[in-house]
């Protein structure tokens, strides 16, 4: 039997971190302003890095916590001497991460013919204040938070199929990340991959090499948005 081809979907569904703004080079500038000499690559890495063992230490305990907090802690293991207000603000930085240079005008693009919203683990305030800042156009934002529960679990790829009306299948998860997409498609949501082989830094080049499983594989948004005809 010939494999059904799947419907144009309705939704678009971003993953937000390394896929819409580039988390690095904002996180490594924002500590170099605060902390004189200290490596902002290398602290960006290790904060990112302190960020699923935080989620898996919370999903295990069977509780919910905002990612601000989650990054918090972290933060406050990893960070040279600073005071409170200091680390709040630094912790901030969240809020206030750069998009990648074609994002704001691809999502613009896609906008004008789909639903777009963010499934991020980013809570409902960072990306509400992210999206402000950055000028992102979102529909709506749904995350972590609206569900109770972090990516990957189904609950939230689900959930947007079911906030908005639609089947899983009419839903399109777009993510730079193959483990985001894996479990999205496992949902029964469709995929995109993103390309951003800059994510972890300028020094560093990641695989972005074509996976069978994510047919659809882009160089970036303005390339999505191309192939929908935006």
């Amino acid at each position: 039997m010939a494999e059904q081809t799947p419907p144009v979907p309705k939704v678009l569904a971003f993953d937000v971190f390394g896929t819409v703004v580039d988390w690095h080079t904002t996180i490594a500038r924002e500590v170099e302003s605060l902390v004189p000499g200290i490596d902002g690559d290398a602290f960006a890495l290790q904060w990112r890095q302190g960020y699923a063992p935080a989620m898996a230490a919370t999903m295990a305990s069977g509780t919910f916590r905002v990612l601000d907090d989650l990054h918090m802690d972290i933060l406050r293991t990893i960070a040279p001497p600073l005071s409170e207000s200091q680390l709040s603000e630094l912790n901030r930085a969240w809020h206030r991460l750069d998009p990648w240079p074609e994002a704001v005008a691809a999502l613009n693009r896609l906008k004008s013919r789909f639903v777009i919203t963010p499934l991020s683990n980013g809570g409902i305030g960072l990306l509400t204040y992210m999206a402000k800042r950055a000028g992102l156009p979102w529909d709506l934002i749904l995350c972590a938070e609206v569900f109770g529960a972090y990516k990957p679990d189904h609950r939230t790829y689900q959930g947007v199929a079911r906030v908005l009306g639609v089947k899983p299948e009419e839903v399109m998860m777009v993510a730079a990340h193959e483990k985001d997409l894996d479990a999205a498609q496992d949902a029964g949501l469709q995929t995109a991959y993103i390309e951003r082989v800059h994510e972890f830094g300028a020094k560093r080049t990641k695989d972005v090499s074509p996976s069978p499983r994510h047919p659809l594989h882009f160089r970036d948004l303005a390339a999505l948005a191309d192939y929908f005809g935006c």
